[in-house]
């Protein structure tokens, strides 16, 4: 694939991610508050816990279609639009931990930290949920492997 094609891909997937992360984040507006006066970003949250979902479901149909390596045209397009494009415009990293330093600086510590643990532990648990119901592992030799793995 070349890589004109290829950015293209990832740049339609990331506009398309982001606007739909925006649109969420107004959708949720005001939907922050916490019994002791913080608020945690909740449509951050929502959106990085649904994006792993996502990725999940997407890795794991791919892979139960073994079209997950860079072989076959359908699963690079696929991975970079919708993989590495939509899921990674609809998630953000720096905004969920910008959010855990904000809430710690208004509430304890600990309770920050037990919240962040608590929503990577979501995050993964959703991943893996997605990498089911998409079929991984569902077909004989179907490994879940890192897409860039072509062992």
């Amino acid at each position: 694939m070349s890589h004109p094609r290829s950015l293209a891909l990832v740049a339609v997937g990331g506009a398309l991610g982001v606007a739909s992360r925006e649109a969420l984040g107004l959708a949720m507006a005001g939907v922050s508050p916490m019994a002791d006066g913080a608020s945690l970003p909740w449509a951050v949250i929502l959106a990085n816990i649904a994006g792993a979902l996502l990725l999940g479901l997407l890795y794991g149909a791919l892979a139960h279609r073994r079209l997950i390596h860079h072989t076959t045209r359908l699963g690079q397009t696929l991975r970079l639009l919708l993989g590495i494009g939509f899921c990674g415009g609809f998630t953000t990293y720096s905004t969920f931990a910008v959010g855990l330093v904000l809430l710690a600086g208004t509430t304890d510590p600990l309770h920050a930290a037990l919240w962040a643990l608590g929503i990577i532990t979501a995050g993964a648990l959703a991943s893996w949920v997605g990498m089911v119901l998409g079929g991984a592992g569902r077909t004989h030799g179907s490994q879940l492997r890192p897409t860039g793995d072509r062992t």
